[in-house]
């Protein structure tokens, strides 16, 4: 079974990261996967740990303190409107993304057509940021009890540039952090923007669980194929 190996530290690309070990020599894919505020970067090691082995798979940490010391790529509070974002954290988070999947599709030869996103949380909020932005760096993303974020859609690329994409949404009916509402509304803006996508809402709430996983890990199995 593959096990998240050290951290490597930041001095040569944007976020500090583990990959799982044993890491491919030729890796034909890559996935990142980015979690959640009050996690690191194990939090979704385990969806990793299933994807083929020829697949190299990046965990970066989540490099901003948030509420008393938690990871997180950004700020965000809650309120009567929604999740209040503090947009040039956000914006920040996006830029270093973007220049991390270019640094590993770089280092390990992986192109964009073979590289997906993934996040729980705020980290599928990110992943998909940066596939709406820079369509052109990857193939797919996952927002695993996420949403759409609002924050990004004036940088939205052209629809016709956004075709390619492959989209899941996974969302907990009830998730009392970011309602189910927000899934159907993402569900609703993918199918504007014409990306290809799947809808999978379950019961429980805001939390990553075996059926989450197991939705996350059967669409990566056909998107990394």
């Amino acid at each position: 079974m593959p096990q998240p190996g050290d951290l490597i530290d930041a001095a040569d690309y944007a976020f500090s990261f583990r990959t799982l070990e044993p890491r491919p020599d030729a890796p034909r894919a890559l996935l990142v996967l980015l979690h959640g505020v009050g996690s690191d970067e194990l939090q979704l090691a385990s969806i990793g740990e299933r994807t083929p082995g020829d697949v190299l798979v990046a965990l970066p940490r989540g490099y901003r303190s948030i509420s008393g010391g938690k990871l997180g790529w950004y700020r965000v509070g809650l309120s009567e409107d929604g999740l209040q974002v503090v947009e040039d954290e956000a914006e920040e988070a996006r830029l270093k993304l973007h220049e991390f999947v270019q640094q590993l599709q770089s280092r390990f030869d992986v192109p964009p057509e073979r590289t997906v996103v993934a996040g729980f949380s705020q980290g599928g909020m990110l992943a998909a940021s940066l596939a709406l932005t820079s369509p052109e760096t990857v193939a797919a993303f996952a927002l695993l009890c996420g949403q759409m974020p609002p924050e990004v859609e004036p940088l939205h690329t052209p629809r016709a540039d956004l075709a390619h994409l492959r989209a899941l949404i996974v969302h907990g009916r009830q998730d009392d952090t970011l309602p189910v509402e927000q899934a159907e509304l993402s569900d609703e803006r993918l199918s504007q923007l014409g990306i290809r996508h799947e809808l999978r809402l379950h019961r429980g709430g805001h939390e990553l669980t075996g059926v989450v996983e197991n939705d996350a890990v059967e669409w990566l199995s056909r998107v990394l194929a």
